[in-house]
């Protein structure tokens, strides 16, 4: 069965994938959802009604009755709404969905996904009743492009997947100038740009640019809030690692990292050496925080753009692993 959907010619046909199980909302956040028969989503928001809706990244919740019924099987009383997911989907594949693919919901609505899983920081009340709780790991989240009225029944179609194709970088990236010439408007940044480009022109969303001065506490929140309430695949720092007074990147960088991954900056150092010996002289780390890769570039135009090249053709295949989408990293011989 096919489906006239909105888009390009490319993306407006498209075959069926899913059913809606099941639309579920609450006033409070922590708490299981009550189903309804039908539900106004709102654009840029989310379910009507429901406490987690609102101008972030995680604005709807979806859950596969499959995975519900793995729960039922070992004997729990669960069933739609009960992981406080905001809508239940029966035959779609959920977590082989790439970041950045698009859903329409009975014709109108229109969902981006924003992130496989989370983290729960607080226990919700489904994990207190049953010790257990597989939105965390089985879930997924979305955005909402395109307001409408979604219902039990209605048909999930894939619009459109942005998965990585033909060399592409697919990812979420943030990237911070660390300059105070340049946070003060009197130095243009050009490093900045080159990083911007080069990603975007690869596949990449750049989600997130900045200036920010040499200041220890300032990169540190900023990388903190990237990796925490951004959702960020990649952040790429330019600036302030070499061993100038004011070069502060690398100790504020170290102090929000969850575990360093020093080989991306052990193979630009290497790679730069051939071209000048001056390349010992930085002190740039690399290391994840959460579920975010951090790299500190070098600060010049040129610099950046080859110490780029070196760590492209790892960064794809990094973030799969890091998100928990890839597999071994062991090569067929």
């Amino acid at each position: 069965m096919k489906h006239q959907v909105p888009g390009t010619p490319e993306e407006r046909y498209m075959e069926s994938q899913g059913v809606v199980v099941s639309v579920n909302v609450s006033e409070k956040k922590g708490v299981q959802k009550r189903p309804l028969e039908r539900c106004q989503v709102l654009a840029d928001h989310g379910l009507e009604g429901d406490a987690h809706a609102g101008p972030w990244h995680r604005q709807v919740s979806l859950l596969a009755e499959e995975s519900i019924q793995k729960m039922q099987a070992l004997g729990f009383d669960v069933g739609p709404g009960d992981f406080a997911e905001n809508i239940t989907t029966r035959g779609l594949d959920l977590l082989s969905l790439p970041l950045g693919t698009r859903l329409t919901i009975g014709g109108s609505t229109i969902l981006e996904i924003t992130q496989h899983g989370k983290t729960c920081h607080t226990k919700c009340a489904i994990y207190h009743r049953l010790r257990e709780c597989i939105m965390p790991t089985e879930g997924i989240f979305a955005k909402v492009l395109q307001g409408g009225e979604i219902k039990v029944g209605d048909e999930i179609k894939i619009l459109r997947s942005t998965a990585p194709k033909g060399g592409e970088v697919g990812m979420k990236v943030a990237v911070l100038t660390i300059s105070d010439k340049g946070f003060r408007g009197e130095r243009e940044d050009l490093s900045g740009k080159v990083i911007a480009e080069k990603l975007a022109s690869l596949g990449a969303e750049i989600i997130h640019q900045e200036i920010i001065p040499d200041e220890s506490d300032i990169i540190a929140q900023r990388l903190r809030y990237l990796a925490d309430e951004v959702d960020t695949d990649l952040v790429l720092t330019t600036g302030g690692t070499g061993l100038s007074p004011r070069d502060v990147t690398p100790e504020a960088t170290k102090s929000v990292l969850d575990k360093e991954a020093p080989g991306f900056v052990e193979a630009m150092r290497y790679e730069s050496l051939k071209n000048t010996p001056h390349a010992m002289l930085s002190r740039a780390v690399s290391g994840v925080r959460k579920q975010t890769l951090i790299i500190n570039l070098p600060g010049s135009p040129k610099a950046v753009e080859e110490c780029l090249n070196v760590i492209l053709p790892a960064l794809p295949h990094g973030i799969e692993i890091l998100r928990g989408r890839g597999g071994e990293c062991a090569r067929a011989e």
